[in-house]
């Protein structure tokens, strides 16, 4: 499962009944407008066609253990379907829940499905469901926090039953606050309808709800994403919930519009349903239409004997969903486990990163003052890290020594991750230290590898922990084929005649094990050509993944 999925699950504040006709009255009002301007009226009238290619399917059911009500759209296109799900379930005397999906379905099996946009029909239903998360309404529009409000949002942001991220947005000193919203943050948020709580503080909560939140603030125009499980006491708890700059959002306002939703969406097509729809049946399509009394009565023992075996599969499909979700809760708890060791992680290094940015600082003003010099002088990059790893590919480019031969689609896929926000700026010292190697071997300045540089540095030199550097991988993988293909990348011609070479020198970025991304290099044409980054991405297949 992956991001190509719209999904959303809410908690309807409306009774079983009222949801229900709130949901079919708004799923016809969206057919029957432009774009779409469907026949409603056929399904009215027991006709599932709606349109050529177009059929609308509903089935519903009550009984002991609770109602749903389904509705499912399939619009058939060139290429595959387009698939819209709309469930409502309550169980017992429990809330309703809602859940709205929208999926590609390719007619090539082989093919990968086209990502599914948030639907116009999103915005409308929470319009009308009084929809919650927990304790925080989900709309579709952010809700502007005043500072009487920022005690309840930090009740919403700790709250242990919250599935949804929380997007709080704050505004730059000085703006028109009215003018940054309408023009600035509805864009920016528009396609998290449904998959976001989402606030904007006004000028007046910033102050109380930064006093609050000492280690998780947002402030001057940024927005900041907050996962479930806020732990506002815990400083490197603030290291999950990453933050998007003001400077990217106004500079770069579509990047930005798609970085912040890819996370609630990834979120939204992983995190597992509630458990109540476990229980929903799979959908069964009707005919619908006239037919001759014979046939009607065939079809009828047929459809008995159907029902016969599909309640069978039915019982047989929640005593297999009892058990991949068992599995599911302790997959999710291990996952857990790790974020917060990454967490603490993460704060170690920008700790670490502070106070080298501080020592390199002091190195310089003493070699200008004449107090010192330094034996090598770093080749100078522009100023400020990298926020994302689109900027940061962008920026390799400016360092001569460097060649990047990887795939910029799996690099910038690292952006829409939730662990470890330390990611881009722990690659970026890695390359810097890489090109300040490269500039040292083609001077003739080394006569050692990238570990041992960086293990005993020049002063003014970038580096980095040798303990992150791993000079090759390990036997079993190299003798793996698939593994070792897996590290085999491009380099030039007069690199290597063979245009590939394996790259099994790599560095650790971030904590963790599995779940931090790699970065592989070649430097043996280190002196010559400058060195080739073959991959930046994801752990590659190991005996641990």
């Amino acid at each position: 499962m992956d991001n190509r999925r719209y999904r959303m699950v809410v908690t309807s504040g409306l009774d079983y009944v009222s949801t229900g006709a709130q949901v079919d009255g708004r799923l016809r009002l969206w057919l029957k407008e432009p774009p779409k301007r469907y026949d409603v009226a056929a399904f009215a009238e027991g006709r599932n066609e709606m349109a050529r290619g177009v059929t609308l399917d509903h089935d519903s059911a009550t009984g002991t253990s609770g109602a749903y009500g389904r509705w499912r759209l399939r619009e058939t296109l060139p290429g595959g379907t387009w698939q819209t799900t709309l469930l409502i379930r309550q169980a017992g005397n429990g809330p309703t829940r809602v859940q709205l999906d929208v999926e590609h379905l390719p007619d090539d099996p082989e093919a990968v499905p086209v990502p599914a946009k948030t639907p116009r029909l999103a915005g409308s239903l929470l319009d009308v469901l009084d929809a919650r998360d927990g304790l925080a309404d989900v709309t579709a529009k952010p809700q502007v926090v005043e500072a009487e409000d920022v005690d309840a949002v930090i009740d919403e942001l700790c709250d242990q039953t919250r599935r949804l991220p929380v997007v709080v947005a704050s505004a730059p000193h000085g703006a028109d606050f009215d003018t940054w919203l309408e023009s600035t943050v509805d864009p920016l948020v528009r396609p998290l309808a449904g998959l976001a709580i989402l606030y904007v503080l006004s000028p007046e909560a910033e102050p109380c709800f930064n006093r609050e939140l000492v280690y998780h603030r947002v402030y001057g125009g940024g927005v900041r994403t907050y996962l479930p499980g806020v732990d506002p006491a815990w400083p490197a708890d603030g290291q999950r919930h990453r933050v998007m700059s003001r400077r990217m959002i106004t500079e770069r306002p579509s990047h930005a519009r798609r970085i912040l939703a890819q996370l609630p969406q990834r979120l939204a097509a992983h995190t597992p349903l509630p458990v109540e729809f476990d229980s929903v049946p799979v959908m069964r399509t009707r005919a619908r239409g006239d037919s001759h009394a014979p046939e009607l009565e065939r079809l009828r023992v047929e459809n008995e004997a159907l029902l016969e075996i599909l309640d069978e599969a039915g019982r047989e499909q929640r005593v297999r969903a009892d058990e991949i979700r068992d599995l599911k809760h302790e997959l999710r708890q291990a996952e857990d486990n790790e974020t917060l060791l990454i967490a603490d992680y993460d704060e170690q290094y920008r700790e670490l990163h502070r106070t080298r940015t501080q020592l390199l600082a002091l190195q310089k003003h003493l070699a200008a003052t004449g107090a010192g010099a330094l034996a090598y002088t770093p080749v100078s990059a522009p100023d400020g890290d990298p926020e994302s790893f689109e900027e940061l590919l962008d920026r390799v480019t400016g360092l001569t020594r460097l060649h990047f031969t990887g795939y910029r689609k799996v690099t910038l896929e690292l952006d829409a991750q939730a662990h470890g926000s330390s990611w881009v700026r722990m690659t970026w010292d890695a390359l810097l230290a890489l090109q300040d190697f490269a500039e040292a071997a083609a001077a003739g300045r080394t006569g050692c590898d990238f570990k041992q540089w960086c293990a005993d540095a020049p002063s003014g030199a970038r580096a980095i922990s040798p303990r992150k550097i791993v000079r090759d991988e390990s036997k079993t993988v190299k003798s793996n084929a698939s593994w070792r293909g897996e590290r085999t990348f491009s380099v030039p011609e007069h690199v290597d005649p063979a245009r590939k070479v394996f790259m099994g020198a790599h560095v650790r970025v971030g904590g963790g094990n599995t779940i931090a991304p790699r970065l592989h290099y070649y430097d043996g044409a280190c002196a010559e050509h400058g060195i080739y980054i073959g991959y930046i991405g994801p752990h590659l297949t190991n005996t641990l993944t």
